[in-house]
């Protein structure tokens, strides 16, 4: 049955059979709320129906009111009022305008209506009123097991679960999200808890693997049980629920065209940021605002990339000079931000004076709902509305809809390794909600160490997103504050992240399509993979589709537990191929290696040598990183990067497309489109530069037709203007090809001739390289680092094994005749580090050529200072790690403030002691004995200066042992002495442990610590 005008149907003798009173079944309660109402009422039956014309249907309960609108053919909106007045809270806060409504049509089916689009049919069942959804095929995709139920303020609808439906969203939730939310409870709201477990940007969305997602239009916190039944309630006495019907991708794109796609961010905003406060910093002394150029200045110096700087980032900072500061930042290729602590009253002044980025503050944006959304939107809108810039806002507590106006962020932490840990499915996990650009700052805002920074940093400079926060801790957190090793391999990290901006913005313009952001869990990009949803993928994610990114987030040099789903995948750093599912344990990961894996097929668009989106001219190259398998391609975008020029047709798109065997030998050809369409600043012309990873030389190179000229070393290939050069030594294997200038609207094609897939002609049988882990050298002292060589589906003959070390050190290469095919073979190779090598970690290339070719890994040994010849006080020692709960752990002090050396004369219960270590829980310090000390002795207690407070633990332990534990301490107790054995322990660690998590007044000493040694 179907009307095109409004209709309306009473169902027959209603009032007769006494079906007016709204009951759905025996106990039920009556539908309309009442001073009496008991705790969870029920609507009850249908007494009526409505049509309106085209799209909107009205099902009334007694007193209660139904309401289903059609958005689209695959989307739409079921209300219930209660009392049958239908409410919009969010008013057109959320939900953008739509367009015109599909057509739907409707049907009595006798127990139930069916409310249809050509893509799915709503059935609502009529005793009691319960809907269905259905695809336009007759697949179930959920089903209500009871009607709708409210209370006095929250409304819940029930729904059956499926025996393998898997459940996301909820937007950015803290330590999880990037796997199922299956038989767990997700809570949307804002709980102020920045920490794991915490849910800031929440998000009122979710979606299910069986095929369709719920959108909760309401400012109400909601409570999401993924249990058997599912559960979603909000607290409000209403229900508004949006439903779309699709896979994962679908829904994603179909929740963010109701509530906005994300907003495509210049491209200095997928640079890294540096935010601080420099005016009258009561951390950092007397200061101003134009002293933030100096540190503009110092990441310029360093080589580092920055693309802005937040220059008021602090309570109560302010600002001064603001066009003098914008101009600075300018000339150092930053743009200038500001902390919005004060709101945004300002904001018109501040953008004419140069602002481009907004960072909105919780002090202000109220409990993040509509305040917050409303911040976002009008920051976004006044930096548009002032400049001719894209809007580009930052956000700690936001809601469904902030995902076109800015950066959801998951506020201030300490840098710590759990931190890292739990953050890594935090983001991936939220662009299950629409959130395509989520981040965190790089270690924290407080604590950290200059290891985890590191680490840190790698990961993150695979989000779009990302920025690092001074001020709050101990000392300054810039990527160039730590020294080396880590200022190279920050540098390093920071500037693959510039190189790889081509990539990151064809996938943020993505992002303005399909709602999709370019960081993904494996289970987006493999829905059908049963590993993809669970725990064995949650702690790494793809950055576009085509890198795995797997974050170390232990001190350790060592990954376990990396997945890889379904396809060949390729070691980013040694060339070493993958074939998935499969889980690679004791992945090598040396301080400067971040486990990274790209996709065979895989076309990246990158811009080599860059430290600036603004070092590109006119002339500069585009580069592609080919890993060829099969038929593949890319599609590049471009546009002037900063203004809002190409919301009118002002940007270009080039594909590259690749054809390559399968596996094995074959020819590759790149083919390179015209670049379609126009812009300012758009290159008429470029060269191209080609680094393509087959494994395999090939026999000849062509660039539109013509034979290029082979080069015969990497220096040689360096210097020209044009050729190709294939390096057997690089990464397994690797073909480069630079091009003439060629016009950008003409297309052209390069061709390898009898080269292979990625692989190599025989798939399988390269040599792979491996070390064990915990290798040690000391300074200037001869000794051997142990590498495995294992053979491919082929014998390696004449291998020759060698290791690439830092300058100053010597190595004596080894040779093994015949490593049998499927074998493996430990060489030693004879190293001596340099006399005035540094304690720590040190990363080794393992280098092996053989009678097919050459294969590299990067391992990790450490440098050991000279172990103690004598008895040794602790404080006088090499310290390996030291890791503190505030501030540095203090040698011969007491633990004093952030700074180094602030602290007083060691005291315990009245007695001062001239040596010793003072500490604050949790702290960790790490000497290396060398098997020549018998014993460590100390006193162990919370300092006097602390007056009574502080409660914690203290620890020795060695090789991985605990050799002795203290009761528990406090300010309060007696002085603990410590005498242990130590049997010939290598590596002791000193440890002082909070007990009642509370960190207030642990500073514990070790008295007198002294080793007794040999």
């Amino acid at each position: 049955m179907q009307s095109p005008i409004r209709t309306r149907v009473a169902l027959a003798g209603a009032a007769a059979l006494g079906l007016l009173a709204v009951f759905a079944g025996p106990g039920s309660a009556q539908a309309a709320p009442s001073a009496n109402a008991p705790a969870d009422t029920s609507v009850g039956n249908v007494t009526g129906f409505e049509a309106a014309a085209g799209s909107v249907f009205t099902l009334h309960a007694g007193a209660a009111e139904a309401r289903v609108s059609f958005v689209a053919a695959d989307t739409f909106r079921i209300e219930l009022a209660p009392d049958g007045k239908f409410t919009e809270p969010t008013g057109s806060d959320i939900v953008l305008p739509q367009g015109k409504p599909p057509a739907a049509r409707w049907k009595d089916n006798g127990d139930r209506y069916e409310l249809s689009t050509d893509k799915v049919t709503l059935r609502a069942f009529k005793s009691p009123l319960r809907f269905a959804l259905y695809k336009a095929d007759g697949t179930q995709l959920w089903s209500e097991t009871k009607p709708l139920s409210w209370t006095g303020d929250t409304t819940t609808q029930t729904l059956s679960r499926g025996a393998t439906e898997q459940f996301y969203g909820g937007g950015m939730q803290n330590g999880r999200g990037n796997t199922s939310h299956r038989d767990q409870t997700v809570q949307v709201g804002v709980d102020d808890n920045w920490n794991d477990g915490g849910h800031p940007n929440s998000v009122p969305f979710y979606l299910s693997t069986a095929g369709y997602g719920v959108f909760r239009n309401t400012y109400a916190p909601n409570t999401y049980v993924f249990g058997q039944p599912v559960t979603a309630s909000a607290k409000e006495q209403r229900f508004d629920a949006y439903y779309f019907a699709g896979d994962a991708k679908q829904v994603i794109g179909d929740y963010t065209q109701l509530t906005g796609k994300p907003f495509l961010p210049p491209v200095y905003g997928l640079e890294p940021g540096d935010s601080d406060c420099y005016l009258h910093n009561a951390n950092r002394g007397e200061r101003h605002t134009l002293d933030a150029l100096k540190v503009a200045d110092a990441y310029r110096t360093n080589d580092m990339p920055n693309g802005w700087m937040l220059v008021n980032d602090g309570y109560g900072c302010g600002y001064e000079d603001l066009p003098e500061t914008a101009k600075g930042l300018q000339n150092d290729s930053m743009r200038m931000g500001l902390w919005t602590e004060d709101g945004l009253d300002k904001l018109a002044d501040q953008v004419k004076a140069g602002q481009r980025v907004a960072k909105l503050d919780v002090a202000w944006v109220g409990d993040g709902y509509k305040h917050a959304l409303d911040g976002c939107k009008a920051a976004y809108q006044g930096i548009e509305a002032n400049s001719d810039a894209r809007g580009f806002t930052w956000a700690p507590e936001s809601w469904s809809g902030a995902q076109r106006c800015g950066v959801q962020w998951s506020g201030d932490q300490s840098g710590s390794w759990d931190y890292i840990r739990w953050q890594i499915p935090t983001y991936a996990g939220a662009a299950m909600s629409g959130l395509a650009y989520t981040s965190g700052d790089i270690d924290g805002i407080f604590g950290g160490s200059p290891k985890t920074y590191t680490r840190d940093l790698q990961w993150k400079s695979f989000l779009p997103t990302v920025m690092t926060m001074d001020g709050w801790a101990a000392s300054d957190k810039q990527p160039y504050q730590y020294g080396e090793p880590y200022t190279s391999i920050n540098r390093d990290y920071l500037k693959l992240k510039e190189s790889l901006l081509p990539y990151m913005y064809s996938y943020a313009h993505e992002a303005t399509k399909t709602g999709v952001g370019p960081v993904r869990p494996l289970a987006l990009e493999y829905p059908d993979d049963p590993k993809a949803s669970t725990d064995a993928a949650k702690y790494e994610f793809l950055s576009g589709q085509d890198f795995l990114v797997a974050p170390v987030y232990q001190d350790t040099a060592v990954r376990n537990g990396i997945y890889l789903p379904k396809g060949t995948w390729i070691d980013y750093w040694s060339g070493r191929t993958y074939q998935g599912p499969a889980t690679v344990d004791g992945y090598s990961a040396p301080l400067d290696t971040l486990p990274l894996f790209v996709k065979a097929g895989a076309a990246v668009p990158m811009w080599p040598g860059i430290r600036s989106y603004q070092d590109r001219t006119a002339s500069s190259p585009l580069a592609w990183d080919v890993y060829p398998q099969g038929n593949s391609s890319f599609q590049l975008y471009e546009d002037d990067g900063v203004t809002r020029a190409s919301r009118t047709g002002a940007f270009a798109t080039q594909r590259a497309e690749v054809f390559a065997p399968r596996r094995g030998a074959g020819d590759v050809t790149v083919q390179v489109g015209a670049s379609k369409g126009e812009f300012t600043g758009k290159q008429a012309a470029r060269p191209y530069q080609l680094t393509l990873h087959t494994g395999s030389a090939p026999s000849q190179v062509e660039v539109a037709g013509h034979k290029l000229a082979r080069l015969g070393s990497k220096a040689a290939y360096d210097k020209a203007a044009t050729g190709w050069f294939y390096d057997p030594s690089d990464r397994g294997g690797v073909v480069e090809v630079k091009t003439s200038t060629l016009r950008t609207d003409k297309p052209f094609e390069v061709k390898l001739k009898n080269t292979s897939a990625v692989g190599g002609r025989t798939p399988g049988a390269a040599v792979t390289l491996a070390a064990p882990a915990g290798q040690e050298l000391g300074a200037g002292a001869s000794g051997t680092v142990a590498v495995d060589v294992t053979a491919g589906t082929r014998d390696a003959t004449g291998v020759q094994v060698s290791l690439t070390a830092p300058a100053g050190w010597t190595v004596t290469p080894a040779a093994v005749d015949r490593v049998a095919a499927g074998t493996t073979r430990r060489v030693q190779v004879g190293v001596t580090p340099a006399r005035d090598a540094k304690p720590g970690e040190v990363t080794l290339t393992a280098n092996s050529a053989y009678n097919s070719g050459s294969s590299q890994q990067r391992i990790a040994v450490s440098v050991m200072p000279a172990p103690p010849s004598g008895d040794t006080w602790a404080s006088d020692m090499a310290w390996l790690t030291s890791t503190n709960g505030y501030g540095p752990p203090e040698r011969d002090r007491s633990n004093g403030e952030s700074g180094a050396a602030d602290g007083h004369t060691l005291t315990l219960a009245g007695k001062t002691y001239a040596k010793g270590i003072g500490a604050h829980a949790d702290s960790d310090i790490e000497v290396y004995t060398g098997g020549r000390c018998t014993a460590f002795t100390a006193d162990v207690g919370i300092d006097d200066e602390i007056n009574g407070y502080g409660e914690v633990a203290f620890s020795v332990e060695a090789d991985g042992k605990v050799l002795w534990s203290s009761p528990k301490v406090t300010g309060a107790s007696a002085t603990v002495p410590v005498d242990v054995p130590l049997a010939g322990a290598r590596h002791v660690h000193l440890k002082v442990t909070d007990t009642n998590n509370s960190k207030s007044g642990d500073h514990g000493d070790w008295a007198a610590a002294k080793f007794s040694c040999a």
